[in-house]
């Protein structure tokens, strides 16, 4: 077995937990602020980033009330999946997206966008923060900074938000290297990112718990009474959870 993957993401965990846990506890304060103050909680990728949107909703363990924004022609799903890569480079799609979500004033929204240069998670972030939302960039800062931006605005994701997490990753992502091949392999800001947004929202619901508010986490819908404490969240929360 290569071990060098498992190394690269141990030495890339180690990093973030140094460097970054100042960022991810701003974060947490302000997703348990906005839970609080029931507001909305918002995640957006687009393409692969977009797998940590789906990571964070609906999943055992994880806060109810997180909502994925899946916006059409940018998930994995779409085929041929290199529109993708078009689409996200659109200019006003990501205004728009935010704009039909229904992002607002007191509400939290997570971009992730590994070289956070292309215009639509940019204007995301933007649009977010125009309209009274607290934003957070996760996103890898070395990469970003060694990339021009291709939003007519000039700015990179790290640039425009309230927050900014680092995933302490490779410039290209990449972190393997293999004798007799130049290209590096094994991308790491899936597994580092999904690390990340869990220990944040584990730190949430710790805030939730020592403010007295019991926090909407769902069960494993495997386990006995499973279904019936799901069921109880999303009557609760309905008015805060958009993915149903």
């Amino acid at each position: 077995m290569n071990k060098q993957y498992f190394s690269e993401i141990h030495r890339i965990l180690q990093t973030v937990e140094e460097t970054q846990a100042e960022a991810m506890d701003q974060l947490s304060a302000r997703m348990a602020e906005a839970i609080r103050a029931h507001r909305n909680l918002y995640v957006f990728g687009c393409s692969h980033a977009g797998i940590l949107a789906e990571e964070l909703f609906y999943r055992t363990g994880g806060l109810a009330v997180i909502n994925p924004i899946l916006a059409p022609g940018l998930t994995l799903g779409v085929r041929p999946v290199t529109m993708t890569t078009q689409i996200e480079r659109l200019e006003g799609y990501g205004r728009t997206i935010v704009q039909s979500a229904g992002v607002g004033e007191g509400d939290v929204l997570i971009v992730h966008s590994v070289s956070g240069r292309n215009p639509v998670p940019v204007e995301a972030a933007l649009e977010a923060r125009e309209r009274g939302a607290f934003t957070a960039a996760l996103t890898n800062v070395a990469y970003s900074q060694s990339v021009s931006s291709r939003a007519s605005c000039g700015k990179r994701l790290y640039e425009v938000c309230d927050c900014v997490i680092n995933n302490c990753g490779s410039v290209g992502d990449s972190v393997c290297e293999i004798p007799g091949l130049p290209e590096k392999v094994a991308a790491s800001s899936t597994a580092v990112g999904a690390a990340i947004l869990n220990a944040v929202v584990a730190d949430t619901v710790e805030r939730l718990v020592s403010a007295g508010v019991v926090p909407p986490v769902f069960l494993s819908a495997n386990l006995e009474g499973g279904d019936a404490h799901n069921a109880r969240i999303l009557e609760q929360y309905a008015g805060n959870i958009k993915y149903m």
